[in-house]
């Protein structure tokens, strides 16, 4: 992937989820609070990142990475992911969200690695570690998106600004890749 392209990605993303969250209707707001929980939304992120994680990394790995176990590994992580609807379905559209962005995160930091005379690469670069701080504590707390959520939701016009500043940067971001 470009650098180009990656910092354009995150610029989109950044747009998209402001302006959500700028749009602010009753019926954004109860997709936004009904999220964590959604089954459909479970399905989708977790299912993807399952399968982009076992067809993606486990399938491919090689000889120095355990690739003599690649089909003892898959079988394992698959049936982990299968069960995982099964017994911890609370607020797995929120772990399928945080692995997104973990397994999301390598392809745009590789895009940036040694690019150094381009110093406007860190916009994308902060963005990206940003986004897998958040992934790694709310993978582990999946709560607390809930919790966000509900924060952003108690004062009218908080996500408003919140979708706006996302909404800036996200400008900012696709202004940015156009430089390269």
């Amino acid at each position: 992937m470009s650098l180009f392209l990656a910092t354009l990605l995150v610029g989109i993303a950044l747009l998209v989820l402001g302006g959500v969250l700028l749009a602010d209707t009753s019926f954004l707001r109860a997709a936004l609070k009904a999220f964590p929980r959604s089954k459909t939304a479970s399905y989708v992120l977790f299912g993807g990142a399952s399968a982009w994680f076992l067809l993606g990394r486990i399938a491919h790995l090689s000889e120095a990475d355990f690739g003599q176990y690649r089909n003892i590994l898959f079988v394992v992580f698959a049936a982990v992911a299968v069960l995982s609807f099964f017994y911890v379905a609370e607020f797995l559209a929120v772990r399928g969200l945080a692995a997104l962005i973990l397994l999301a995160a390598g392809p745009l930091l590789d895009s940036a690695f040694g690019e150094y005379q381009i110093p406007s690469r860190l916009f994308m670069v902060t963005a990206v570690y940003v986004a897998l701080s958040a992934a790694i504590w709310l993978g582990a707390q999946p709560w607390r998106l809930r919790d966000a959520i509900e924060w952003l939701q108690r004062v009218p016009g908080r996500a408003r600004v919140a979708g706006g500043a996302l909404a800036v940067y996200g400008l900012l971001l696709a202004g940015v890749a156009f430089t390269y």
